[in-house]
């Protein structure tokens, strides 16, 4: 047990269900890091303590704003929206497997298909790429990342996982999003300095080595397969295990995307059981 302003609780990793919670998901709040060209969040105390006894907040944010999730209209016209996603599909098995890349790193079908533990059909999959420890307001996190791109976009689809999810600032490697000129980025990037300096370590323009908009967002989100951005928290502690994961977005009416608190869950005993339903 654990008390914290003189209120006790059960631990995350002590407590009567015999579980395990670990969670995936940044802090989120005042000074949040953002992407490139989102508004700041604002957080607004409408009623205080002091003034009325109770402490009552707004927030104003867009949605891709920390750890959260895309539902597949966020990016491909005419598909499911937030609330039409079917409950199942923020819960399951899967795994969280180790795929280091340096800066600009693309993730192929070679990774994962050599990944620990196996990634199976039916899984939701997390990918650790190790860029979690630079999440911040950074240019290093949000231009330089390592990241997904239209080969493994298109592997998750063919393996039919059920979940994607990557401690990188998205879906697409950065160049392959609104970053590069892709877009809202055409025609020099919202960051043209970072295609500026591809162009200069690598002799390639962005568009030779990156010429599609968000190839794995659309490859996984026209199969029905949401994904997770941002992930970070507690992941290398459950790196390279099968675990439960538990990630439910609000049954927002028409949302693109939605922040989320992501828990991997483990059953060090195998007992725990959900209920019958029975009386």
């Amino acid at each position: 047990m654990i008390t914290i302003r003189g209120v006790t609780f059960e631990e995350n990793l002590n407590n009567a269900m015999g579980l395990e919670f670990y969670d995936l998901s940044h802090p989120w709040g005042l000074g949040q890091p953002c992407w490139p060209y989102f508004e700041d969040v604002k957080i607004e105390r409408l009623h205080t303590m002091a003034k009325s006894g109770v402490l009552t907040q707004r927030i104003t944010t867009v949605m891709h704003s920390g750890t959260h999730i895309d539902a597949p209209g966020h990016v491909v016209e005419g598909t499911p929206f937030m609330d039409e996603v079917p409950l199942p599909h923020f819960f399951g098995t899967g795994v969280v497997v180790s795929i280091p890349k340096d800066e600009w790193g693309v993730i192929t079908a070679a990774d994962l298909e050599k990944a620990t533990p196996q990634i199976r059909a039916g899984d939701i999959v997390i990918v650790n790429t190790g860029w979690h420890k630079h999440y911040g307001d950074n240019q290093k996190y949000y231009g330089y990342s390592p990241g997904f791109y239209k080969e493994a976009g298109e592997w998750f689809a063919a393996k039919k996982v059920k979940m994607v999810g990557t401690d990188t600032q998205a879906l697409d490697h950065p160049l392959g999003t609104a970053i590069g000129p892709h877009g809202p980025g055409w025609p020099n990037g919202l960051l043209p300095f970072v295609c500026q300096d591809y162009k200069k370590r690598t002799g390639h323009d962005v568009l030779q080595d990156f010429p599609e908009w968000e190839p794995c967002h659309r490859a996984i989100l026209s199969a029905g397969i949401c994904g997770f951005e941002n992930v970070g928290g507690e992941i290398d502690k459950v790196t390279g295990k099968r675990v439960t994961f538990a990630g439910f977005p609000w049954r927002w009416t028409k949302g693109d995307g939605c922040i989320v608190r992501l828990v991997a869950i483990v059953d060090p005993t195998g007992k725990y059981r959900i209920e019958t339903g029975k009386g």
